[in-house]
């Protein structure tokens, strides 16, 4: 499979270009600055994932597009809906990790988005911004896309390769947590391309 992967520079979008190379899969990283580090193997394309003729340029002749971008408020949302409009032109399945904001709280209290447990004042900006990512999302009827929407604790860690899944509830251990490694988001991210269960539709993950 042909992948192309936007904001492949960042922590999602360099182990997910990772985890692609590793099973046998082509890879084009975007970036906005091509002196990015970025897996070896990957062919580098220098881009804008705001810019709807860059996402058309860029995506054409793949097979699936993976957006990792992290990008503050409004500019977040251009991104998302020149992704959109990009992958209804060219007809490429996308995915957008997103973020947790519009899951449902699993004990009743409502959404991500309004729970001090998981956003604090510090958060709330982005967190808002994430929630209206995936209603851009839901709003479409063109895109064959897909929104990973990861749990409440993402960073950086072990490979192990498992991982559960959900659609529209956070995912918590016994003990109330909500975590992943990104290198197990990443496994579920190629996961998802390579088994379609998800399509214009959201899922999540967690530990």
């Amino acid at each position: 499979m042909r992948i192309i992967v936007f904001g492949a520079a960042g922590s999602v979008g360099y182990r997910t270009a990772a985890e692609a190379l590793s099973r046998g899969h082509r890879v084009t990283a975007v970036v906005r600055s091509p002196d990015r580090e970025l897996p070896r193997g990957a062919t580098v394309a220098v881009g804008d994932a705001a810019d709807p003729d860059s996402v058309i340029r860029l995506t054409e002749g793949h097979d699936a597009a993976v957006s990792a971008v992290r990008a503050d408020g409004g500019r977040q949302l251009e991104a998302t809906d020149a992704l959109l409009r990009g992958a209804a032109k060219t007809g490429i399945r996308l995915l957008i990790v997103g973020g947790a904001a519009t899951l449902r709280v699993p004990d009743g209290g409502g959404l991500v988005l309004d729970d001090p447990r998981y956003v604090s004042d510090e958060w709330r900006a982005a967190a808002e911004a994430s929630a209206a990512q995936h209603h851009r999302c839901v709003e479409d009827a063109e895109a064959d896309w897909t929104y990973l929407s990861p749990p409440a604790i993402l960073a950086p860690g072990k490979r192990t390769g498992k991982y559960r899944k959900g659609t529209d509830e956070l995912i918590t251990d016994a003990a109330g947590v909500s975590r992943i490694s990104v290198e197990d988001l990443a496994v579920a991210v190629i996961d998802e391309l390579e088994r379609p269960e998800h399509r214009r539709g959201r899922f999540t993950v967690a530990d």
